[in-house]
């Protein structure tokens, strides 16, 4: 079973970050829930989103379709934050996922009123008792790396808050019931699954040459490269202007 990941920890996350979904999924695996905010929260007219947070893992896409199933036909838009080491097969599901229910995308923290004076695992807990949740988006030095970017692309729609940063760094292959893959074939799986990205992208109308710089990046010894802002409408990552 192969596991696509980014090569590089874009941003850093706490060793000890408790479980945040269903019994058997890996630490960190993301969560889903809704979240609701002030007027124009979460864009013009938005103030109820669904927050995506954490890692995303081989079993992702099952909680993703189950939020929305939830939703009674709402298209709630979805605000995105990939932890680090995601599956990228994944992510790539997830944004077609939400490219096939119509959904806008955006990136950012959720930040939930109610776990100001908690602990990190009575806020999880409380992230998956499956009420809405009053909650702020915060993107102050926030970065969206590949895993992000993949996920966003899937978006009807697609928001980038200007101070977000966009950094790219390279990626490779894992495969958690065969680590000892031999340097020839990981190259080789690399480069077909960076094929299968392309082509992703360019359905969702994101410039595949995106990932032209990931595969600089992983050439370069993972060296993050930052799209900047002036670049995003161009490249198609936003189809829009900020939230």
């Amino acid at each position: 079973m192969t596991i696509v990941v980014e090569a590089g920890a874009v941003v850093a996350e706490p060793a000890t970050t408790p479980p945040i979904a269903e019994f058997g999924a890996l630490p960190d695996a993301m969560i889903f829930y809704v979240a609701h905010g002030p007027p124009d929260a979460c864009g013009r007219g938005c103030a109820d989103w669904i927050a995506a947070e954490g890692t995303i893992q081989f079993d992702t896409f099952k909680r993703l379709i189950a939020i929305l199933d939830r939703q009674s036909g709402r298209k709630l838009p979805v605000v995105i934050n990939v932890h680090t080491e995601s599956n990228l097969s994944v992510a790539v599901s997830l944004g077609r996922i939400l490219r096939d229910r119509g959904l806008d995308a955006s990136v950012g923290r959720t930040m939930v009123a109610a776990c100001g004076d908690k602990s990190q695992a009575d806020c999880l807990m409380l992230k998956r008792s499956g009420g809405a949740l009053d909650a702020s988006i915060d993107a102050a030095n926030f970065e969206c790396n590949i895993g992000c970017v993949l996920m966003l692309a899937g978006g009807v729609r697609r928001t980038l808050p200007p101070d977000v940063n966009v950094l790219l760094v390279g990626m490779e292959i894992h495969n958690r019931l065969a680590p000892n893959v031999s340097a020839e074939h990981r190259a080789g799986l690399t480069a077909h699954y960076g094929e299968q990205f392309r082509l992703y992208l360019r359905e969702m109308g994101v410039d595949p040459t995106l990932l032209d710089i990931v595969d600089r990046n992983w050439a370069d010894r993972r060296r993050p490269t930052e799209v900047p802002p002036s670049a995003w409408l161009k490249l198609g990552l936003i189809t829009s202007g900020a939230l």
